[in-house]
């Protein structure tokens, strides 16, 4: 999964991002809120309580969904800064050894100088699986070029 040698590297910092899944998450959000909003001023039987019990699930719904469309890592000078959905973990390039995207993956693992793997969610094929794998090629060759990033074997 290198990325092609004639291949230039972007600026740093670059941030990867599942754009389409965060607009998908955003849309359906803010028209869900939208929509128990409707009905709470709507529905004539509803008692203040009730109203704004709609509006407060609409909103928590949404929280929710804000919540997935968090992940993203970000590629800079000093290292990658991996944002999940509750976490945020700053690492050097060298702690990183390897950028993992394997078939049927969710998202992308980094495999750190410590032993142990860290999902990157920011970037995941679900549906945008070429933006995906070109986004881990980059992130590949940026850990190989400015850390200790393995090489590929043959």
């Amino acid at each position: 999964m290198s990325a092609p040698a004639s291949t230039p590297l972007p600026a740093l910092p670059v941030t990867f991002r599942p754009a389409r899944t965060r607009a998908v998450l955003y849309g359906v959000g803010i028209a869900q809120l939208a929509v128990l909003t409707v009905i709470a001023v709507l529905l004539p039987k509803l008692g203040p309580g009730e109203r704004i019990s709609f509006v407060f699930t609409g909103l928590l719904v949404l929280g929710v969904l804000l919540l997935l469309a968090r992940p993203k890592v970000v590629a800079h000078q000093k290292g990658v800064t991996v944002v999940n959905l509750t976490t945020k973990r700053e690492l050097a390039w060298a702690q990183v050894l390897r950028v993992n995207l394997r078939q049927g993956d969710p998202w992308v693992h980094l495999d750190l100088a410590d032993g142990t793997s860290l999902p990157a969610m920011g970037i995941q094929p679900g549906i945008a699986r070429d933006q995906a794998i070109r986004d881990a090629r980059t992130l590949r060759a940026l850990a190989d070029s400015h850390g200790t990033g393995s090489q590929p074997n043959g």
